[in-house]
């Protein structure tokens, strides 16, 4: 359509040319001595014009001409940025296919054309970890140091790539530096918390672990996880220092409380023979406990326990409790096994005997038949004595 209008606005300026040509009846007469020379005035506004045309065009060439170094120039830059986007988009896709040969090949020559010469620097960087090429990851982090808007980039690339390479210390340092640059965030936290944990500094861990689940950055189980362990080896620690074992467990909030860490605290209150303790924390624990959380070592550490001034009435208070528990898991055997030792201490031989029995009766084991042994030791039962301990002696039970 505007070809259409161009077309028809020069034919009406060719028209009102010739129109205002036939009305124009004057001459210029050019005197140069001993020239002289007369044309008419339509033929000479003709000739400037196309003088000019010619001139401008002259003009325009000798432009272009001298232009030409500079613009094939240009061209040439143009067409090496195309290329060096080109092999950092090749690295990055090598990369992700696990070629990491080709891609710190196409990442160094996207580099070397200085296409985001940073980038390119941490992409190499990165496939020369994958390959083990420790020389090689170091000189293009040294490379990647000149990007300052890289800066937050290259320190956690390099945390984790310590981190991979069981440099704790060194990837702890990087996140130092992060926190220092651009603070903190929930990708360093957690690459901060594999280096603590790697570091076996559980106090950390449990920070870490306790921050990352406030901000909801940790699936619940897999925080509650990183607790437990953070708890457990804390106790290990202090297990020798009983006023420091005892601050501690008090500093333990309820809401991280479960069975397999009052499993633990037992065991080490028991290591301090703060017996009585311990059964408070085991009895408190398995009253609490529904079908999913029930555990084993609690009820194990129940029926091993005996604490030395305990009196008839107290033995029999903690069998009643048991038997109370049995009433909801009739086929525990380590239930029944913890009743059967909690009989023998009261010399409940009998009832101890009826609870032995029925723990190997639904699932058998080197402690029950080692247990009823022994009692039929007691009742001069020589021969079922040792037919018990032949059992007990069989190695696939030493796992139970």
């Amino acid at each position: 359509m505007r070809g259409l209008f161009w077309i028809l606005a020069l034919f009406a300026a060719a028209v009102g040319l010739a129109l205002a040509a036939r009305v124009n009846d004057g001459y210029v007469l050019v005197v140069f001595p001993p020239w002289r020379l007369e044309v008419s005035l339509n033929l000479l506004i003709i000739g400037l014009i196309a003088a000019f045309a010619v001139l401008h065009g002259l003009l325009r060439l000798v432009s272009l001409t001298l232009g030409l170094p500079a613009r094939v120039s240009e061209f040439r830059e143009r067409r090496s940025k195309d290329k060096a986007a080109a092999a950092l988009q090749d690295a990055l896709r090598h990369f992700f296919e696990g070629r990491y040969g080709q891609s710190m090949k196409r990442a160094e020559e996207s580099f070397s054309a200085g296409y985001v010469p940073g980038l390119s620097a941490l992409v190499a960087a990165r496939a020369a970890h994958a390959l083990r090429e420790n020389a090689k990851e170091g000189q293009w982090l040294k490379d990647a140091e000149g990007d300052n808007n890289l800066k937050v980039a290259r320190l956690m690339l390099t945390a984790e790539m310590r981190l991979d390479s069981r440099d704790f210390s060194g990837a702890l340092d990087a996140l130092r530096q992060l926190q220092e640059t651009a603070g903190r965030h929930i990708a360093a936290m957690r690459l901060e918390l594999k280096a603590q944990q790697g570091r076996k500094d559980w106090e950390q861990v449990l920070r870490l672990a306790r921050q990352l689940q406030k901000r909801e950055a940790m699936a619940p189980e897999q925080a509650r996880e990183i607790i437990l362990k953070a708890h457990r080896e804390n106790i290990r620690q202090r297990q020798e220092d009983a006023p420091s074992l005892l601050a501690y467990l008090r500093t333990i909030p309820s809401r991280e409380g479960s069975p397999r860490l009052a499993a633990t605290v037992a065991r080490a209150l028991l290591s301090l023979d703060a017996k009585a303790e311990a059964l408070k924390v085991v009895e408190s624990t398995l009253e609490k406990c529904n079908e999913d959380d029930w555990n084993s070592d609690l009820v194990e550490i129940y029926g091993q326990v005996a604490v030395a001034d305990a009196d008839g009435g107290e033995l029999t208070a903690r069998i009643a409790r048991a038997e109370g528990w049995l009433k909801q898991r009739p086929r525990d055997a380590g239930l029944l096994l913890a009743l059967g030792r909690l009989c023998l201490q009261q010399k409940l031989w009998g009832k101890a005997q009826n609870y032995l029995e029925a723990s190997l009766s639904v699932e058998e084991s080197r402690d029950a038949h080692l247990e009823l042994a022994r009692l039929l030791d007691q009742l001069e039962r020589p021969g079922e004595a040792d037919r018990h301990y032949r059992q007990g002696s069989r190695p696939d039970l030493y796992r139970n």
